[in-house]
């Protein structure tokens, strides 16, 4: 009789990792030393957009631009089809994706129910789609009788399916061409979920977005927001409670500060404290514009021929 001893083992659950955000301090001790702070890490927006930008002329432009904003697997874009992508209607349909099988691909279905999935497209991102399909067409003429139909939105030259693992060459070749912190094409769909959070998406749309089986999932990962986020949430939070202005230098009365008869400092405390806290400006939307400049600049659309594969 033959027995498996492996089966009565119990393994501990995975965990995925939760991401990280490149900020000021990690980009400088990654330049110091090389090392990265955790397995996925997540641009802040200015750091997208400057790499958005710089590859706005890539071939793979476009493909990279929808990674960025709709968190879309490499898979699935490497799968997506025409017929699943309606621009006027601003939608996308994930319905297959392409899958390694050792160095071969397949073309299959997505791994679970959830992540068949409609996503909607940002104006600018229908834009970026638009021109591409013009440029596919352009492409497709010149090639004739020997371009490949496949019907995909994201080929080769001469219509031939992608490769994952050329996507993930190219990403990273990109990055460190520009010389931003390094980070996995698929800490680009962190990065679309963190961004998503950060506008103040309902944590339910942001999982039917990503795909993702259940609420908890994405919760127990994109608990981490941007640091700016952060900071506004705690500035917010910190005008919430009224207070009483302090007490100058140079106090002379004989009682211990804060404390005394006078009616008119009580009336004057009472005010402060139905009026609220002090006034001040009203904390900036960092996700749109940070330093005077705005963080998203609309990039020049790609035609689909532009230099890299």
């Amino acid at each position: 009789m033959v027995y498996n001893a492996a089966k009565d083992i119990e393994l501990p659950s995975g965990r995925a990792p939760k991401p990280l955000v490149w900020t000021h301090d990690r980009v400088a001790r990654w330049q110091r030393t090389g090392e990265r702070p955790g397995p996925a890490m997540v641009w802040t927006p200015r750091q997208t957009g400057t790499f958005l930008d710089a590859v706005a002329h890539d071939r793979l432009y476009p493909l990279l631009h929808l990674a960025a904003f709709r968190g879309l697997r490499r898979g699935e874009l490497c799968g997506l089809h025409w017929t699943e992508v309606d621009l006027e209607g601003a939608t996308a349909q994930v319905q297959w994706q392409i899958v390694l099988l050792g160095w071969g691909t397949q073309m299959t279905q997505p791994k679970s129910e959830a992540s068949k999935r409609q996503v909607a497209l940002d104006a600018e991102t229908v834009a970026v789609l638009r021109s591409h399909r013009e440029g596919q067409d352009a492409e497709r003429s010149r090639y004739g009788s020997a371009w490949v139909e496949t019907g995909l939105v994201f080929t080769r030259p001469g219509g031939t399916p992608l490769h994952p693992a050329e996507v993930t060459h190219r990403f990273t070749d990109l990055i460190a061409a520009h010389g931003l912190p390094p980070i996995r094409f698929h800490d680009l769909r962190h990065g679309a979920a963190t961004l998503a959070l950060g506008a103040g998406v309902d944590l339910k749309v942001v999982q039917e977005m990503l795909g993702h089986s259940s609420h908890a999932l994405t919760a127990d990962i994109y608990t981490s927001v941007l640091p700016e986020l952060a900071r506004a949430a705690a500035e917010a939070a910190a005008r919430l409670v009224p207070r009483t202005p302090p007490v100058r230098a140079g106090h002379t009365s004989g009682t211990p500060e804060g404390i005394g008869d006078d009616p008119q400092g009580e009336d004057d405390a009472n005010v402060q404290v139905k009026q609220g806290a002090l006034g001040g400006t009203r904390t900036p939307n960092l996700l749109i514009r940070s330093s005077g400049r705005t963080v998203y600049r609309r990039p020049r659309t790609s035609s689909g021929t532009g230099q890299g594969r």
